[in-house]
């Protein structure tokens, strides 16, 4: 077995289902949930409106400026991100779209650059790197393309950890995938071809397909048509009391109504570690998006771990630092990557 922290045995992967139970993560009712659209439909659209900023620099600005105090930059204060990691295991959460990719007008088109999937790499030889997307796992493996990453899809709805091979532990089965709404996997499919009949007469519409969440995309759509768009999801979701609608950056959500986000995601994934109530642990979660602030809050909660949102706008998050643009987010990576190196050759040296 390697040492812990390179990458340590995560045999837990092979029984999730009791531990999704000790934690008991059940299910909301549908209506009370934080998020949920339980609204009239002028409300949806200026729930969509809010929750799509114009993506413009607002440096030098006194509302920037103010910000930016409460939410430096990751790099220009890089010295204390690494005072707060001396002697701590470091263990990286990634989102991916806004964060490893650009954000694009085609979802189909958000590739990660070759630079930046060596970044990754390079940071998952020295610290344990997961990805955590709303996006289907297989789809964000598909971009990314590393099998040593540990990948949750659907908002961390379906987990899987490196193969044995890429661990080179000597038991577990750390492939068994944790999956908490297999069960919502049937309506999911059945709710994604009436969404992709409801929405064909709107320019611009396009659902994707997350397997156990669903995205509707109305970035490339008229705002003028923004109210159809939402009549026509919220007339689809009136006859599945079991869904719940989310919102991301120009994008509508639908996930089952079970209490998991990525917050509960990024829990899982350090207990499956041996994380769990370790002092001297340090996640490090990087995201761009509103469903980043669960993992965000969960750090917070913790009074352990590092939130850093990726805007270049004043936003209201639970993140403690914050980068411009994932090209800085890939100067993170290898700052931190240079900084392991730097103190595992001067440790050697004593």
């Amino acid at each position: 077995m390697m040492r812990k922290g390179i990458w340590p045995n995560v045999a837990v992967f092979s029984s999730p289902l009791s531990w999704f139970r000790s934690k008991k993560f059940q299910r909301i009712e549908p209506g009370g949930g934080e998020g949920d659209f339980v609204v009239k439909n002028h409300a949806w659209v200026d729930s969509m409106r809010d929750s799509s900023p114009t993506r413009v620099s607002l440096p030098g600005t006194g509302e920037h400026n103010s910000w930016i105090v409460h939410h430096p930059s990751a790099l220009k204060t890089f010295e204390l991100v690494t005072n707060a990691a001396k002697g701590k295991e470091i263990v990286i959460f990634l989102d991916y779209d806004g964060t490893l990719s650009p954000i694009v007008e085609d979802p189909d088109r958000a590739f990660i650059s070759s630079q930046m999937r060596e970044a990754v790499k390079e940071a998952a030889r020295h610290f344990p790197t997961a990805i955590i997307s709303g996006r289907s796992r297989d789809k964000v493996y598909d971009f990314v393309k590393l099998p040593e990453l540990y990948y949750a899809g659907s908002h961390g709805m379906d987990i899987r950890g490196p193969s044995k091979s890429q661990l080179k532990c000597k038991k577990g089965d750390e492939r068994v995938p944790f999956q908490p709404a297999s069960e919502f996997l049937p309506m999911i499919n059945e709710v994604y071809r009436a969404l992709l009949n409801r929405t064909k007469s709107i320019p611009g519409a396009k659902v994707e397909n997350n397997k156990f969440c669903l995205s509707v995309h109305y970035r490339n759509v008229d705002e003028k048509r923004w109210a159809a768009l939402a009549e026509q999801v919220r007339s689809v979701l009136s006859e599945y009391p079991k869904l719940k609608l989310t919102q991301g950056r120009k994008v509508l959500e639908i996930r089952p109504i079970i209490n998991w986000d990525k917050g509960k995601a990024l829990e899982y994934l350090l207990e499956s570690l041996g994380y769990a109530n370790d002092s001297n642990v340090l996640p490090i979660y990087i995201g761009d998006d509103r469903t980043d602030e669960d993992a965000f809050k969960v750090l917070r909660d913790r009074g352990r771990g590092i939130g850093i949102l990726v805007s270049k706008v004043a936003k209201e998050t639970c993140a403690s630092y914050s980068l411009q643009d994932p090209p800085e987010v890939m100067s993170f990576l290898m700052r931190m990557v240079e900084w392991k190196r730097h103190t595992s050759r001067a440790r050697h040296r004593l």
